[in-house]
């Protein structure tokens, strides 16, 4: 576990660390900063700590937890002499498994009320096929579960080490591992994903998620890291969207000039930025009290885009239960945690019917250039679709 910079200078007491900015000649608040949120500083800031401390540049950045490409190959040049000084005992110790009871079973799938991790560890090696998961974002809120949301910094980051380690496990060869979280956390975690796994796309997902922040930009973005294990995915099958048009008159956004007659009748490629995710506030669509719950859009097309009926899902954070309702609706089938009260989940599968006419109407808008009720709208108003073009196209745009 990383230590703070104060710490690793054998600094205790607001006098001593004013003591140490004077010779130093970096400020007491500058060296604070540093500190409470465990930056490395600068190369003539490290030189001059060096220099009063007499402690390294490596010693420091290794006391602090924080890895650069060139310590790390000297951390492996040294590995044998390392681990010799650790004397790490690599011998795997008897974890006693919990036997795990769960609170429904549907036709393709299981839901358990437990930690994650305890699920997980008595789930096989290679076991899924893909995993979607959305942690909490460690942002203080109070979840039913009246789990801790306010964990220091390096405790959140060692926690999501610990069930990315344990997914990664369970995760088949070729399998698909998407993780939701807020940008801030995803910049470390892809960081520790990029040694494990095979980075495929960051996709941006275009959602407000709080007030305008005075001082700073207006956050208005989810992160959506997509990572396979192995080389490639076994499985990957991207949707293609409709042409963005007027809503009021239907006429063309984007001009496409006299590539009209040479576009893909299914539709535009999707990029990794996404907007066209609703966020979930509305009491018609909101099924869980209390806290937010992703749209079941999303994980239609997260689905579809690397599974195929029949496939193993996990998901190991329930929140609502959106994922485990599209994974039984396309008949994949799943495993599912919810360390908080399962209620709503279950009041939801109840009536699980009532979620596939919107299921459906987002699945018809994929793969088509126009929507359907769009195209009628634009025929009528005597603009061009794609059946004003000859059916033989020698080429096919994709825009």
């Amino acid at each position: 576990m990383a230590i703070q910079l104060f710490e690793t200078l054998r600094i205790t007491n607001r006098s001593q660390a004013l003591s140490f900015a004077e010779q130093t000649g970096i400020s007491f608040h500058l060296l604070k900063y540093y500190n409470d949120n465990n930056i490395l500083p600068s190369i003539s800031e490290i030189e001059s700590i060096a220099k009063i401390s007499g402690i390294s540049k490596s010693v420091l950045m290794l006391s602090m937890g924080i890895i650069s490409t060139e310590l790390m190959e000297e951390l492996a040049i040294n590995a044998i002499k390392i681990g010799d000084l650790l004397k790490v005992d690599n011998k795997p110790g008897l974890q006693e498994k919990t036997e795990l009871k769960p609170q429904l079973v549907t036709s393709y799938g299981s839901l358990f009320q437990a930690d994650c991790n305890t699920v997980l560890q008595s789930m096989p090696d290679n076991s899924v096929d893909l995993i979607f998961a959305d942690p909490p974002f460690n942002l203080n809120k109070q979840y039913p579960s009246n789990m801790n949301d306010n964990l220091i910094e390096k405790e959140y980051l060692a926690w999501s080490e610990k069930w990315i380690d344990e997914c990664i496990r369970v995760l088949k060869p070729g399998g698909s591992f998407f993780l939701w979280n807020i940008p801030k956390w995803n910049t470390y975690l892809s960081d520790y994903l990029n040694q494990r796994l095979t980075f495929r796309h960051w996709i941006t997902a275009d959602i407000k998620y709080s007030l305008p922040i005075q001082g700073r930009l207006y956050p208005s973005h989810y992160s959506l890291l997509y990572y396979c294990k192995g080389k490639k995915p076994n499985y990957f099958n991207s949707d293609r969207l409709p042409m963005e048009i007027c809503p009021k008159c239907k006429g063309d956004l984007k001009d496409y000039g006299g590539y009209k007659d040479k576009m893909n009748p299914k539709g535009i490629s999707m990029t990794d930025v996404w907007y066209d995710i609703p966020p979930v506030r509305h009491t018609k669509y909101k099924k869980r009290k209390g806290a937010n719950e992703l749209s079941i859009k999303l994980i239609d097309r997260i689905l579809e885009m690397a599974s195929q009926p029949g496939d193993v899902v996990f998901d190991p954070f329930g929140g609502s239960g959106s994922t485990y309702v599209v994974a039984e609706l396309k008949e994949r089938k799943w495993i599912g945690v919810e360390i908080g009260p399962v209620d709503d989940i279950l009041a939801r599968f109840q009536e699980i019917e009532s979620e596939r006419p919107l299921l459906s109407k987002y699945r018809n808008g994929y793969n088509r250039l126009f929507t359907a009720e769009s195209a009628i709208d634009r025929k009528k108003r005597g603009l061009w679709t794609d059946e004003s073009f000859n059916t033989l196209k020698p080429l096919l745009l994709d825009f």
